[in-house]
């Protein structure tokens, strides 16, 4: 991954490798800024508001967009969205490449509905590249990065608490080994991982902070590396064949490391050849996906570290991976605007190649029942495929602006989407649809 590049709050308007337009207004007002437009600008801000699945079947955009009083059509602006929107890449014309080779799979399903759009929730990211900022622990407990704190919102009792602030001085309240007691000052986190009762929030320079959602303070500090190449880019929480909880962080250094989450203590360390932007754990805890700087994924053992496969396909490099619960298959999202769907019988080719729309795939997530594999681009879209169905028919969720994580709950019931713009800034909830048959009602 780019060594270098962040976001910095002031800095938002110089990003280059996204289209200019990265903010709607920024477009659709240009005729009113130069004195042609015929009405005057109020606070876009302020003209703003949450938006219900009632209001959604009315009519209202669900992002509150008033496109009426905008001089272009949604369906204008996002014909040039798709036509304007650079996807970045490391290796050059990928996404070109896939685009002559593959075909779009059927849309149209319709597996999700909306149910709510949260304006008091302002989700952020620090690095283009890394979108996993977004964690639901229930159906209605969502935590999730804005700015330098790490925010809690109910959508049962629409409450929104701050959970932790690196703006400042965080420096842990448990002793360790290994802690820095010392903590750290003004942490630019990178990347989070939340699971039940436990959050990891991995920083810039490598640091890692972990703390109890039922203690108060932080248990745990460390730098996982003092390299200058020191990102984390990843984190993963799971249950370990011992019951144990742990937690497996990559990083730009090359590293895989985990470490249990009773004593905080590093319980593994795997090196690679390039930056690992992503690691992710088999069901049986056996194996591990690693992807990174590379045009190949690895399979490698969890008690060694030792590569026992690899695929090939994609053309550029892979952010984002995730394990089918059956523990047989496995997904890679790629620069090159593929999510690539392996099994683990025969890896010599995917079983499915999911072309996206825009950009890079940035967050791939399975199901808990294994039924479907959410898929994230970089902006716009979120595209959720039926596993059951191969993966041939998709259901297309189509909005603009940033995504800076999803996030289905353990229970598959909502589906959550962070989106990053400066003003429509937002929390996108979508509820599972459920089919229900003439005996239910006696039920």
């Amino acid at each position: 991954m780019i060594v270098d590049y962040r976001i910095p709050d002031n800095e938002v308007d110089e990003i280059d490798y996204i289209a200019d337009e990265i903010d709607v207004l920024d477009f659709v007002m240009d005729d009113v800024e130069g004195g042609g437009g015929g009405y005057e600008v109020v606070d876009d801000y302020d003209m703003v508001t949450d938006t219900s699945s009632a209001q959604a079947r009315r009519g209202k955009d669900i992002q509150g967009i008033p496109w009426e009083r905008l001089k272009i059509t949604r369906e204008s602006y996002r014909r040039t969205r798709l036509e304007q929107y650079r996807n970045y890449e490391n290796i050059p014309l990928s996404g070109d490449a896939v685009d002559k080779k593959c075909k779009q799979k059927q849309k149209g399903a319709n597996y999700y509905e909306f149910f709510h759009n949260t304006r008091l929730v302002k989700p952020t990211i620090l690095h283009f590249q890394l979108r996993n900022l977004v964690w639901a622990t229930s159906k209605h407990d969502v935590y999730l990065m804005s700015n330098y704190s790490i925010m809690h919102w109910s959508s049962l009792s629409y409450n929104l608490s701050e959970i932790l602030n690196f703006s400042g001085h965080v420096a842990p309240t448990e002793k360790h080994a290994g802690s820095l007691l010392e903590g750290f000052t003004q942490t630019q986190i990178s990347t989070l991982a939340v699971k039940d009762d436990f959050i990891v929030a991995g920083g810039f320079q490598g640091e890692l902070a972990c703390k109890r959602l039922d203690k108060q303070g932080v248990s745990f500090c460390t730098r996982t590396t003092y390299e200058e190449n020191a990102i984390t880019n990843a984190v993963e929480i799971y249950d370990s064949l011992s019951g144990a909880m742990h937690f497996m962080a990559s990083n730009n250094d090359g590293g895989v490391r985990e470490y249990d989450m009773e004593r905080f203590q590093l319980t593994n360390h795997f090196r690679f050849p390039w930056p690992v932007n992503h690691s992710s754990l088999s069901p049986d805890r056996k194996l591990i996906t690693v992807v990174g700087d590379h045009l190949d994924g690895l399979i490698v053992d969890s008690s060694n570290g030792k590569t026992v496969a690899s695929v090939e396909g994609h053309l550029d490099y892979s952010f984002a991976s995730a394990w089918h619960p059956d523990g047989r298959l496995f997904a890679t999202g790629n620069q090159d605007k593929t999510c690539r769907v392996w099994d683990l019988r025969n890896l010599s080719n995917p079983v499915s190649v999911l072309k996206v729309n825009m950009g890079a795939v940035r967050s791939v997530r399975f199901s808990s029942n294994g039924q479907f594999l959410v898929v994230a681009e970089p902006a716009d879209f979120i595209h959720i495929y039926d596993t059951k169905l191969n993966c041939e028919k998709r259901q297309e969720i189509d909005f603009f602006g940033e995504i800076s994580g999803v996030s289905l709950s353990p229970d598959d019931e909502t589906l959550y989407i962070g989106v990053w713009d400066r003003t429509y800034a937002s929390l996108l909830q979508y509820n599972k649809r459920h089919k229900y048959g003439y005996l239910d009602s006696f039920v």
